[in-house]
C-alpha cells in the first residue's frame, strides 16, 4: 500500500506495511458421534476449553446438528493440548487451518 504525501514543492510517496490478517489461523473442531452424550461433551468443553456452561451447551448442539463445530480458535500450540485432552476422553477432535 502506498501513502502519498504532498509538500508545497512536489509530491512524494512512501511504502507502508498494512496488517491484513488479524484472525487466528487454527480451529479446534469437535466431531459428532453416536457414542458420547451431550452431558459428557458439555463437561469436556467446560473442563478442557474453559467454556461457560451455556457456551458449552450451544457448542454441543451445533456439533450434534452440523456434524462438527469449531469450539475454539487460536494458535496450533495452544489448541494441540486441548485436542489431545478431548480425544483422550473418547470424543473426536481435530485441528484445522481456518480459511
Amino acid at each position: 500500500m502506498f501513502n502519498f504525501k504532498e509538500d508545497k514543492d512536489h509530491a512524494t510517496h512512501e511504502e507502508v506495511d498494512v496488517l491484513t490478517d488479524t484472525g487466528t489461523p487454527y480451529q479446534l473442531i469437535v466431531w459428532n458421534d453416536e457414542v458420547n452424550t451431550f452431558e459428557w461433551v458439555i463437561e469436556t468443553l467446560i473442563t478442557v476449553c474453559g467454556h461457560e456452561p451455556e457456551q458449552a451447551e450451544q457448542c454441543a448442539m451445533f456439533i450434534h446438528t452440523k456434524g462438527k463445530y469449531g469450539v475454539k480458535s487460536g494458535e496450533y500450540d495452544e489448541l494441540k493440548p486441548m485436542c489431545d485432552a478431548i480425544t483422550d476422553r473418547g470424543i473426536g477432535a481435530t485441528i484445522e487451518i481456518t480459511a
